[in-house]
């Protein structure tokens, strides 16, 4: 009963088996097919979400029209180089024009080789990226190895693609090193699978790209490439609206990935102001 009072479900299931005992259980069942099946999300009752949303909420209490907005903002990046691949993302959550939150972990730990980014709804990315975690940790068990990401990435490309039109927004990249070395694949919630070196994704993206074109190439040193990944994602929030909060730098080698780095972009806007009159690198 506490999972029950816990999720509020004793609002909606009827727990009186006077009433019918196959009534509780349908209820049950419908209620509880996420924690049964993580892999198959309960079937949605309409099948755009979006277009059919508005219709609950027409009009505040003075009457006024309410406009729901699904405008996303984020900006994150990744990109392979002699050194592995580092990954750098900012921590703003926003719906519409309102932040939600300004430290929000866009990059999520999947194993000690493997990292995914969160670009899009964060509450379908998140919960996608802890089934995916979950399928490689039994993958492992069963064949005794760490899982490719290529596989992982294919993974996450078939659960999706399931719920192709139902509403889904995620667009994520899959990082990671294995026994062909450093991957990148970029992913998203219309099934879309991408292997590539260089991936930016979210509303500041364009900005990240124009810092990362003048200064990517392979050979970069480690210390460089985490430069240039900070700079591309300071960049981006200083001109994006939709991003900003805490930047923070993942680099992915042989040994696993390692958090170089979690600074807050008013702070580095500051800081390269003071540098400004000194070096201008990108």
């Amino acid at each position: 009963m506490a999972l029950i009072d816990y999720c509020r479900l004793d609002e909606k299931i009827n727990l009186r088996p006077a009433d019918g005992l196959a009534s509780m259980n349908e209820d049950i069942l419908g209620y509880t097919q996420n924690f049964m099946n993580s892999v198959q999300l309960a079937t949605p009752p309409f099948a755009n979400p979006i277009e059919t949303l508005a219709q609950f909420n027409k009009k505040d209490e003075t009457g006024r029209q309410i406009k729901i907005e699904f405008d996303h903002g984020t900006t994150t990046l990744g990109f392979r180089y002699k050194g592995g691949v580092l990954l750098a993302v900012d921590s703003r959550a926003t719906g519409g024009q309102f932040i939600g939150s300004q430290s929000m972990k866009k990059i999520v730990e999947i194993n000690e080789y493997l990292l995914g980014t969160l670009a899009g709804g964060a509450a379908d990315c998140v919960y996608w990226d802890r089934v995916l975690a979950k399928q490689c940790r039994l993958y492992e068990l069963r064949n005794r190895e760490r899982i490719s990401v290529a596989a992982a990435s294919k993974l996450m490309s078939n659960m999706v693609y399931n719920y192709k039109g139902m509403g889904l927004s995620m667009g994520m990249m899959l990082a990671g090193i294995d026994k062909r070395g450093a991957q990148l694949y970029y992913v998203d919630s219309e099934g879309t699978r991408t292997p590539g070196k260089v991936f930016s994704v979210g509303s500041g993206s364009v900005y990240a790209f124009g810092v990362l074109d003048s200064g990517y190439h392979w050979d970069l040193e480690d210390v460089e490439a985490q430069e240039l990944g900070r700079r591309a994602i300071y960049h981006a929030t200083h001109r994006d609206a939709y991003s900003g909060g805490i930047i923070r730098v993942y680099h992915i080698n042989d040994k696993g990935w390692v958090n170089i780095s979690n600074e807050d972009c008013s702070d580095l806007h500051y800081k390269y102001q003071a540098e400004k009159g000194v070096t201008d690198q990108f």
